[in-house]
């Protein structure tokens, strides 16, 4: 879940909430109660965590061998 950055218009409060991208965004401010809270554009932090990244899980790893297919032997036809 990201975190937003919201501050208020009327009072410059500022104030980050972890939110679901799906929620509606913040719009009372829990200072001064008004309704003039205003999603700031910032970057975005995030944490690669966990496995199946390439520096933890593939970065070392050779590639797997393929298994030998048995050799099949010529038939002798003759007569």
């Amino acid at each position: 879940m990201p975190i937003y950055e919201y501050q208020c218009q009327d009072c410059d409060h500022q104030l980050e909430k972890l939110q679901k991208m799906s929620d509606a965004p913040l719009s009372d401010c829990p200072q001064c109660e008004a309704p003039s809270l205003v999603k700031k554009v910032s970057a975005a932090g995030f944490r690669l965590k966990g496995t199946g990244w390439y520096e933890t899980d593939f970065k070392t790893k050779k590639p797997a061998k393929e298994p030998k297919k048995a050799e099949s032997k010529p038939t002798n036809s003759s007569s």
